[in-house]
């Protein structure tokens, strides 16, 4: 057994080659959520449970809103959970903490080693996209963490959303340790381990269900409501142009449709997009918001009740079938990072068609909208 202790000042490496000077305090051990510490042979490790605090659930529902998200990072290195010893499980993941939570919270009264990988803050899947959950930082804290001292076995258990960063066989002949890809889900992980780090089909599938798709509509929103605030200013401001009534009148009425017309888009891109993601039309995620975009825009032009004997009233028309669905398109494109629907090659592809187009359609959108009020 190694022995477990309070966080105290020491002069143990952080797993990153830092400096090991007398009295100097690891970085790893100031973290408000560890509940102790373990003496090992390859040096002191902090501990974690698998219990999160108010703090963490706190952080997260901050992070799921945009709030401090860049700085939601822990310390890379090796962690212990619980009361691990030579012979327990160790476990790979990212350095952004949510994921570190998520895997931790799974495991309730397992004893295990959590081996943190300095991805910048980023999630598995991302950051293996991106290159830094990849062989080099994984054989790194291998070596630099001393995990052929702090365990017995030559076994470590990486992500499957991972794998595409890391070389399995590179990995193996560089440190010895022979990676096992665990399931998608870390739910699945308790069970995993249990069945001697076999997964089953279900274990293996990625899926990207309703509750995968909602928990990410609260960031798309936050980051939306800059521009949405801007533009609802300009096109309020402009509304009062024209017409047969008083400027205030006009902008009342011109200049609050079109607010409404930037929220329906909104709404139809960031909210109904991924809620109705399976069941929209098309394959690429520009089509899919552009068709809800479609059918918002008609929806608001129907309650507005739009004269369209008057020509004004037509090219107001036709300018939120523009802007409202190039916007919905916009915004729903930007979900296939997180989903399972495309790959980075085909985000890439559709990007380079829709993207030109997205822009063209917004611009002469607003331009139609303004020459509306300008001939009223």
């Amino acid at each position: 057994m190694y022995k477990i202790s309070l966080p105290v000042i020491s002069n143990n490496p952080d797993c990153r080659g830092t400096s090991n000077a007398p009295g100097a305090v690891s970085p790893r051990l100031n973290q408000p959520f560890l509940t102790g510490v373990i003496d090992t042979p390859a040096g002191i490790v902090p501990r974690v449970s698998s219990t999160l605090t108010w703090k963490d659930s706190r952080d997260q529902f901050k992070a799921r809103w945009g709030v401090g998200r860049m700085n939601y990072s822990i310390e890379p290195g090796l962690y212990a959970l619980n009361n691990p010893d030579a012979a327990s499980p160790v476990l790979v993941t990212a350095n952004y903490k949510m994921s570190f939570d998520k895997l931790r919270q799974a495991l309730p009264g397992q004893n295990l080693w959590i081996l943190v990988l300095d991805t910048k803050g980023i999630n598995v899947w991302c950051a293996a996209g991106k290159g830094t959950f990849g062989t080099e930082e994984l054989v790194s804290k291998i070596e630099n963490c001393r995990l052929k001292e702090t365990v017995n076995h030559r076994n470590i258990i990486l992500p499957q959303l991972g794998a595409p960063g890391v070389a399995a066989h590179e990995a193996k002949k560089r440190t010895g340790f022979k990676v096992y890809y665990g399931p998608v889900r870390s739910r699945d992980l308790a069970a995993y381990l249990d069945n001697g780090f076999k997964a089953d089909s279900k274990m293996r599938t990625v899926t990207f269900a309703l509750r995968d798709r909602a928990v990410l509509i609260p960031i798309e929103i936050v980051e939306v409501i800059k521009p949405f605030f801007l533009l609802a200013l300009i096109f309020l401001v402009l509304g009062g142009i024209g017409g047969s009534g008083s400027y205030l009148s006009n902008m009342l009425t011109y200049g609050l449709f079109a607010i409404m017309g930037l929220l329906a888009a909104i709404i139809a891109g960031a909210v109904l997009s991924p809620v109705l993601l399976p069941y929209l039309p098309g394959r690429a995620f520009s089509v899919k918001g552009f068709f809800i975009g479609i059918i918002a825009a008609i929806a608001l032009l129907y309650v507005r009740g739009v004269n369209f004997s008057a020509w004004p009233d037509r090219i107001e028309a036709l300018s939120w079938l523009l802007i409202i669905p190039s916007i919905a398109s916009y915004l729903a494109m930007n979900f296939t990072g997180a989903s399972t629907y495309t790959s980075l090659s085909g985000v890439k592809k559709e990007m380079r068609f829709a993207l030109p187009i997205q822009i063209c359609a917004a611009i002469f959108g607003a331009l139609l909208w303004l020459t509306s009020r300008l001939i009223s």
